[in-house]
């Protein structure tokens, strides 16, 4: 193993150890730049394939991402054990075997240097996305600016007596802040806000500064794009980001790509599009697809896969547009995942709304942090005592700050218990999604290619070339697919060591597509006709010498490539 999975890494390590993987395994990884960051870091990809089975290119290929946003670190581990897994067990594991031999894995563990820097300095600032400023570069000059301002390396909460505050402790556990009551009047009460300095201090008003890191690289993709006007973080235009620019370019340029997968954090769920609406707006052979894939990743992984639309909006009447996942799909038919690690709920042993039994419908993800119940505050206090030997809810201290006087600084340190796995919990959540991913990987379009040569008479002969597709997913992939036309059909095509004339058929020739078995019904019902669609076939009559070499190439988009060789 070449790369850590109890502890998270900077830029300048990350890059040392990925071209380190790429020194002790040359026939199987190559490591190159797709493009740089906004600070002109290089956004590194590992491409995986066995290059004596053929070029990655010619292979049909799954795609990982991982921390676009800042704060979401544990994504690139979990990619970086992928790397180890899919390099270390070749020979070894059966399945990684034959996926690394027929298939291509794109991996970019990073796709955010800039911000996870950001995050992961000796004093870690917290931001959405990119470093670059956006909406506007001016430094803020009023408001509260969250800062470490007791200077103990953490992000925590500053809690403010104040009678007018809605906030009051809890009667028999005094850490935890509840509402106060609706009608209550004449208790103690405070005021909760970011850890953090005020600019410009005024006794009457308290706002939190403008944020000078407003884009989310998330919301940048084309994928059903809206301004900024509409959609918060979106930037000036589609792609107006290098970090997104990088990703849909290489993509672009890639149509091998079957399958992609983003990961970030938290929620302990895989998300499938669309975000933008209900399941009924795409092909239902691309929804039962989806949702057999999803099967398979919450059987692999215990994370529920659900829709965003249906049960991850963060508003019932708004939904999230420029997202890389509905970007795959909709613009290439490629199906894509957001894999959100890390349940801190689930950990605290909070399963209603939570886990992979949940209805459609009443999952918690977006609606928790708006309300829920008390039990589970208390819950998550007592998994941060025990789990986390109370390192997750820090007690509330006194500090005089610098412009609002005495206060208390405690409360949740998000970062470390909510928004990534702590350490200690690293391995065990990362190390369940490359399997899942491999398995998407064996599912892709599996060309095999048998040629059948006939000598007729004197200087003529019959070549029939039959392709079939062994692979579950057809060659196109997905029906949406179909309706962008990105996928071209099989291409047959014969070359020869000398001069050869066609009687009949011609020297290239385009077949269509071959199906798969992933829609076949159950077997019992009486209705199956498993008829010969995941093959095609192709015949040349020709005159040619007796002797000549002659090259059958299959080629298909996101099948692959074969040839076979036959001597007349």
């Amino acid at each position: 193993m070449i790369f850590p999975t109890n502890r998270y890494v900077r830029f300048d390590e990350l890059t040392k150890l990925l071209f380190q993987l790429a020194e002790t395994y040359p026939n199987l990884v190559d490591v190159g730049s797709i493009g740089k960051s906004y600070e002109g870091r290089d956004i590194w990809c590992a491409t995986v394939t066995d290059k004596s089975t053929g070029s990655a290119t010619d292979k049909p290929a799954v795609w990982c991402d991982a921390n676009i946003h800042a704060t979401e670190v544990s994504p690139t581990t979990a990619l970086t054990y992928l790397l180890d897994q899919l390099t270390t067990l070749y020979g070894i594991d059966e399945d990684i075997t034959r996926a690394v031999r027929t298939k291509t894995f794109y991996v970019i563990p990073r796709v955010n240097p800039d911000g996870a820097e950001l995050f992961l300095a000796d004093s870690p600032e917290a931001i959405r996305s990119s470093t670059r400023p956006y909406p506007f570069d001016d430094e803020p000059l009023s408001g509260l600016k969250r800062e470490d301002v007791d200077g103990n390396g953490r992000l925590l909460q500053m809690r403010i007596s104040d009678p007018d505050g809605p906030w009051k402790c809890h009667p028999d556990e005094p850490r935890l802040m509840i509402r106060r009551d609706a009608t209550e009047r004449g208790g103690s009460y405070y005021r909760l806000l970011p850890e953090g300095i005020v600019l410009d201090p005024d006794p009457d008003v308290l706002a939190m500064t403008p944020t000078r890191h407003g884009l989310d690289l998330n919301r940048n993709f084309p994928g059903h794009w809206r301004g900024e006007s509409e959609q918060y973080g979106a930037g000036p235009y589609p792609t107006s980001e290098p970090e997104a620019r990088a990703l849909v370019d290489f993509i672009a340029k890639h149509p091998n790509i079957c399958h992609a997968l983003t990961f970030h954090t938290y929620s302990g769920v895989l998300l499938r599009p669309y975000g933008t609406s209900a399941d009924d707006s795409m092909p239902a052979e691309d929804l039962w697809t989806f949702q057999e894939i999803g099967k398979k990743g919450t059987e692999i992984t215990g994370y529920p896969a659900i829709s965003v639309f249906h049960d991850f909006k963060y508003h019932p009447k708004e939904v999230i547009t420029g997202v890389f996942d509905d970007w795959c799909y909709d613009h290439f038919g490629i199906y894509a995942w957001t894999v959100e690690i890390w349940s801190p709920h689930r950990q605290a042993g909070i399963t209603e709304g939570f886990d992979a039994t949940t209805k459609q419908g009443a999952f918690k993800f977006t609606t928790w942090g708006r309300n829920h119940e008390l039990s589970d505050d208390i819950k998550l206090l007592k998994w941060s005592d025990d789990a986390l030997k109370g390192e997750g809810y820090l007690p509330w201290v006194p500090f005089t700050h610098p412009q609002l006087g005495d206060i208390e600084i405690g409360g949740w340190d998000t970062l470390y218990a909510f928004r990534n796995p702590p350490s200690e919990f690293l391995f065990d959540e990362i190390q369940r999604f490359s399997k899942w991913v491999i398995w998407q990987a064996l599912i892709t379009p599996e060309l095999e290619l048998e040629v059948q040569t006939t000598h007729l008479s004197g200087t003529t002969y019959k070549i029939r070339a039959i392709a079939k597709n062994v692979g579950f997913l057809p060659t196109y992939v997905s029906k949406q697919a179909l309706a962008k036309k990105v996928v071209r059909g099989i291409v047959m095509e014969l070359t020869a060591d000398s001069d050869i004339s066609y009687i009949t058929g011609k020297q290239r020739t385009e077949l269509g597509q071959c199906e798969g078995y992933h829609l076949k019904g159950v077997a019992n019902s009486g209705y199956a006709g498993d008829v010969t669609d995941y093959k095609v076939v192709a015949e040349w009559t020709i005159s040619a010498p007796s002797g000549t070499t002659v090259k059958v190439d299959l080629k298909h988009t996101r099948g692959g490539c074969k040839h076979t060789i036959v001597v007349l």
